[in-house]
């Protein structure tokens, strides 16, 4: 399995912990309600902490950029140019991994600047393929 592919696989790890910590502070499931909420069909649900909204909030642009980065991964892997794109994958990657606890705490601008890192990382694989 090439590096590429690896970083595909490991950012679908990350997605699913992003998707997990956003369901679990958004609904509090350490606690008896919580656990109810997370479990019921989510109509009712209590207004969100502000760290479980950031957690949700968090984990639903996880998912924005994992649908952007997995194409462009499986695009570059057939087509050959997965060593251009590689870098731009890393870029992308570390700067996502670091995005997820920075959004969690609440760092507003750094959040949006490591946000910006992704979309670079993004745009590197792009271009490495044009």
């Amino acid at each position: 399995m090439t590096t590429l592919l690896q970083l595909a696989l490991y950012m679908t790890v990350l997605t699913f912990v992003a998707i997990l910590l956003g369901a679990i502070l958004r609904n509090r499931e350490w606690t008896a309600e919580g656990l109810k909420a997370g479990l019921s069909n989510r109509d009712q649900l209590p207004a969100a902490t502000a760290l479980g909204g950031r957690a949700e909030r968090a984990a639903n642009n996880t998912k924005e950029g994992f649908l952007l980065f997995v194409p462009l991964v499986l695009v570059a892997h057939v087509s050959g140019h997965g060593a251009e794109a590689l870098l731009g994958a890393q870029v992308f990657f570390w700067s996502r991994v670091v995005y997820l606890p920075v959004y969690l705490v609440g760092i507003t601008y750094l959040r949006s600047a490591i946000w910006g890192v992704s979309v670079a990382g993004l745009a590197m694989m792009l271009f490495a393929m044009l």
